[in-house]
């Protein structure tokens, strides 16, 4: 026994050198690998300090491949590349790690996001929550996902999960609320309330919805609720929901000719034609002004006038007493061209509501804009619309205008100026005002109050329109 371990010890220190040298040799040829990998991580690490982040994404992955035994490297390069607005590389890259953090799921799943592979995008996030368990970076971003993919079922969910993480979030409890009002309406008002109490540019869109909601509550039918829900929807501008909303009205009753006829307006708003559920909807109810009242401003919306005149008369026809109508009615009229008719309309409208401001701006912006009955007519309705809403600028900016259209140039001055010190941003009454020194020849003024009015709308009507003189009067 004695003779067999001397002899294993004499075999050990036989090759013993000879595995030191093999070590070496190895050595020597890793080392400059291991010093490359080394540098590309110092250079990397220099390229993000100065804002360079796809070059440090190029040096870690090359570092990840020399150091495959740091998983951390992967990550690195891909969150890099995420930085860096190269989505499909980080998506490559993160999707290869061999293990990520939190962070490295939320931007695996914002890269696939980005990409418009909203399914993966899901996957990827709810493997992380599966690793890591509720995050807030990675609920959010779930919640995104499921959005694109038309699950509002399942960001609500999300959503909701990160309220119990995060209550403080004024924009997640915003959402959380609008599709709870299509989806537990009990519920919905709770996460609206929080929102605008933590952030007031909510206010307004919590109180549109507020009342929408009561009204709602007081439905006894699930259709005409989940319609009376669309409608706020709509009202604020979430024309998606507003449509689920619609769904699940027409699901709920497929004989509800309002709930078909909103539906059609909501498919509008979305890009689609809508003419299938508003024919639906008039086939069902021919008698609803509300159904005839949408299907006009679809006709309107496809430049027809005559269609459209002839469904807001049959709105009005069935709710004489209505403004709403009424003044829609007016406006048909403009649009075919019959302005005595249109003139009598908005006066019936301001008739039946002599103490709401807004139709007596209708009846004075249609004599305005056509330049009709403007003293007889115009100017007393600018005035009326004046003394109902004294603090207000749209007040005197319609005034002014309607003095210009009169050509009264110095009250109309004056009014316009009075506008622009209630609001010094109103777009409209810059625009007025510019249009006023034309005519009074006083160009450098003119040019600045036109291009004021540009700049504070350049997208919308009264920026356009501004742009327009400018281009004429200023080449």
């Amino acid at each position: 026994m004695r003779i067999f371990a001397q002899k294993k010890f004499t075999t050990m220190r036989t090759r013993l050198p000879k595995l030191l040298i093999l070590l070496a040799v190895v050595g020597l040829i890793a080392a400059p690998a291991l010093f490359s990998a080394s540098g590309e991580v110092r250079r990397a690490d220099a390229a993000l300090a100065s804002g360079r982040p796809l070059e440090a994404a190029a040096s870690l992955e090359r570092a990840s491949v020399l150091l495959f035994w740091r998983a951390d490297l992967t990550e690195r390069a891909g969150r890099a590349a995420f930085a860096g607005r190269d989505f499909a590389s980080a998506a490559r890259l993160l999707a290869s790690a061999k293990s990520l953090s939190v962070d490295g799921w939320r931007d695996l799943g914002a890269a696939y996001y980005t990409l418009g592979r909203f399914d993966d995008s899901v996957d990827a996030l709810e493997h992380g929550l599966e690793i890591y368990g509720p995050q807030t970076a990675l609920l959010r971003q779930l919640a995104l996902a499921r959005n694109a993919q038309g699950d509002f079922e399942g960001e609500l969910a999300a959503l909701q999960e990160f309220i119990a993480l995060d209550g403080s979030d004024a924009a997640v409890r915003h959402r959380a609320g609008l599709l709870l009002a299509v989806y537990d309406p009990n519920e919905a008002l709770a996460e609206l309330t929080a929102s605008a109490k933590l952030d007031a540019q909510y206010d307004p869109e919590f109180q549109t919805m507020r009342s929408a909601l009561n009204l709602a509550f007081i439905e006894t039918d699930e259709a005409r609720r989940l319609t009376v829900i669309g409608r706020g929807l709509g009202l604020v501008q979430e024309w998606t929901l507003a449509r689920e909303a619609f769904q699940r009205a027409v699901r709920a009753d497929g004989e509800n000719a309002e709930a078909w006829a909103w539906l059609g307006e909501a498919d509008q708003h979305l890009g689609q034609d809508g003419s299938e559920a508003l024919a639906r909807a008039a086939s069902l109810d021919p008698f609803s002004a509300s159904v005839r009242a949408l299907y006009g401003l679809y006709w309107k919306r496809r430049d027809d006038p005559q269609r459209a005149l002839v469904q807001f008369q049959w709105a009005a026809a069935i709710e004489p007493n209505n403004p709403a109508y009424l003044a829609s009615l007016g406006d048909a009229y403009a649009f075919a061209g019959e302005l005595p008719s249109a003139l009598a309309a908005y006066k019936q409208a301001a008739d039946l509501a002599p103490t709401e401001a807004a139709y007596w701006r209708m009846l004075a912006a249609f004599c305005a804009q056509y330049h009709f009955a403007e003293t007889e007519t115009g100017i007393p309705a600018a005035q009326r619309a004046l003394k109902l809403a004294p603090d207000e600028a749209a007040s005197y900016d319609l005034l002014g205008w309607m003095y210009l259209a009169a050509g009264q140039h110095d009250e109309a001055e004056k009014n316009l100026l009075e506008a622009l010190r209630l609001d010094p941003d109103d777009a409209a009454a810059h625009l007025h005002l510019g249009m006023t020194y034309l005519e009074l020849n006083r160009l450098d003024e003119a040019r600045q109050q036109l291009s004021l009015a540009y700049s504070l709308d350049a997208d919308g009507a009264d920026g356009e329109a501004a742009q327009k003189l400018l281009a004429l009067y200023f080449p």
